[in-house]
């Protein structure tokens, strides 16, 4: 039996990048994925690609009415059994140079648009008989970097979110974990103008010394997504090649 045989999904951001392998894996596994993206022609084609088994919604991520909608389409293909909150935005800018209007749109794509998404499906997994919300964050919702003020206060909002959310909604068998990924080689990270021999440069004093691959966070959502997370809410799962655990230094002995 797939590991999600059954079991129904919206991925946000599902058209492409991390998004779109997801939605891939989920398919493969078993699952019926409602993508939910402002990239109506990636997302269009994709849906057709993948057959009956995933339909396309426009779902912009900042508005409860489009929310509502995407519910009312997932429930279309069966009981609502998960949620992927993915889709977000990255802007690279210090507190000086961030306008209020970049960091509000970075805040509602990255945090309101989580939470827009967990509350519009309470009502669906609850009459499901329960379910998996796995909201991405981000490396840099554990840590920071400078030039990332809007992104990374967004992030670390996604796990308090995250573990709120967990409290409320755990009488109704609801789990709700978020995934942590450092440099992943997808669009938001430049891979439409660097190859990923460029990318891997970027990490050489990593603990895995290279970038990140999609389908390598896919699996970690692809686990809490199925039954075999069960006993697990709340937390922090971190697919990051060793970033927070630390550099390594040449200045220092090594094997």
């Amino acid at each position: 039996m797939k590991r999600l045989e059954g079991k129904v999904a919206i991925v946000t951001g599902g058209a492409r990048g991390m998004g779109e392998v997801t939605t891939r894996l989920f398919v493969e596994n078993g699952a019926k994925v409602l993508i939910g993206d402002i990239l109506i022609e990636e997302g269009e084609k994709l849906a057709q690609e993948l057959g009956d088994s995933v339909s396309f919604i426009k779902l912009d991520v900042t508005k409860s009415a489009d929310w509502q909608q995407a519910v009312v389409a997932a429930n279309k293909l069966g009981p609502l059994n998960v949620l992927v909150n993915n889709a977000a935005i990255l802007m690279h800018a210090t507190i000086a140079d961030t306008t209020e209007e970049q960091f509000m749109q970075t805040v509602s794509i990255n945090q309101l648009g989580v939470f827009l998404g967990m509350k519009s499906v309470l009502d669906s997994l609850k009459a499901a008989g329960g379910g998996s919300i796995i909201n991405i964050s981000s490396i840099d919702g554990l840590q920071a970097k400078n030039g990332l003020t809007a992104y990374a206060s967004s992030k670390w909002a996604v796990r308090g979110l995250t573990k709120a959310a967990a409290l409320e909604m755990g009488k109704f068998s609801i789990r709700v974990n978020s995934v942590h990924p450092g440099g992943i080689y997808t669009a938001m990270h430049g891979s439409d103008f660097i190859s990923q021999e460029e990318a891997d440069q970027f990490y050489t004093t990593h603990a895995l010394p290279r970038v990140g691959l999609p389908h390598e966070v896919a699996n970690v959502t692809l686990f809490l997504a199925t039954d075999e997370a069960s006993y697990s809410t709340g937390a922090e799962f971190i697919a990051d090649g060793g970033w927070s655990a630390g550099l390594v230094n040449d200045a220092l002995p090594q094997l």
